[in-house]
């Protein structure tokens, strides 16, 4: 298998192009500012990661028709309440918020342009419309289709989300076989991925990183066709491949 036998990319856009780990611990900063001065301790970066990822799949279950921002200031609602720390509406409200101020990795934007040049590029998204636009402003790139979870009524890892991507696609003229589904998180994207079928590719950003960090460790084994540290990586693999 060879990246050159596919003619679309489809991306998870959170901890793949976007980095969310960074972007939701900087969000974080005045309630984890609040635990130092109320309680006299520290939650660290991972400790905080861990317990979004927790809650935030769990909310995503429980409400799969909220909207991302709303989700957002509703699991920072369930922090606050965990870490017992006074919080007002307003606070959750800026969490929900933040995505436009997430940062985008440092390969993005250059990556992206590269496999524009080579590839559809389309989205598959735990994002409300919105806040992607804030997002794909930071990537400099006009993707192809853009499927979100408010598009969609389901975040990932339901299998509804990648058979709605390929319904949409294979109207294109897109069947399964041409599409490389490329992502970070192997608890959303990975696991329903192949059971969706698609070939994958992990971009493994915590490659040097112990633990999951802000995506739950995945309860079935994953399994991907493709490894890379960075996107970046991706691009110059199919770089070499054409004999560039």
């Amino acid at each position: 298998m060879r990246l050159s036998d596919f003619r679309v990319l489809t991306f998870d856009c959170y901890g793949t192009l976007i980095d969310w780990e960074g972007g939701i611990h900087a969000a974080l900063q005045p309630l984890l500012a609040q635990a130092d001065n109320h309680t006299g301790g520290t939650i660290d970066r991972e400790a905080a990661l861990q317990a979004f990822a927790r809650l935030e799949a769990d909310q995503e279950a429980r409400t799969p028709e909220m909207i991302y921002s709303d989700l957002l200031a509703e699991v920072h609602r369930r922090l606050a309440q965990e870490w017992k720390l006074p919080a007002e509406e307003a606070a959750h409200r800026r969490f929900g918020a933040s995505v436009p101020d997430w940062p985008a990795f440092p390969d993005s934007a250059e990556a992206l342009a590269y496999l524009k040049q080579h590839f559809k590029l389309v989205i598959l998204s735990n994002v409300d419309r919105t806040s992607f636009a804030g997002s794909n402003r930071r990537l400099g790139v006009a993707f192809d289709a853009i499927y979100t979870a408010q598009d969609i009524g389901s975040y990932k890892p339901s299998d509804r989300n990648f058979a709605y991507m390929l319904e949409k696609l294979a109207a294109l003229g897109h069947p399964r076989g041409e599409v490389l589904h490329t992502a970070q998180s192997l608890f959303h994207d990975h696991v329903p991925a192949k059971r969706a079928g698609l070939a994958t590719a992990w971009i493994d950003r915590r490659h040097d990183q112990e633990g999951w960090g802000a995506t739950p460790q995945p309860a079935d084994e994953a399994r991907f066709d493709f490894r890379f540290p960075s996107l970046v990586a991706l691009a110059a693999a199919h770089a070499a491949e054409q004999g560039g």
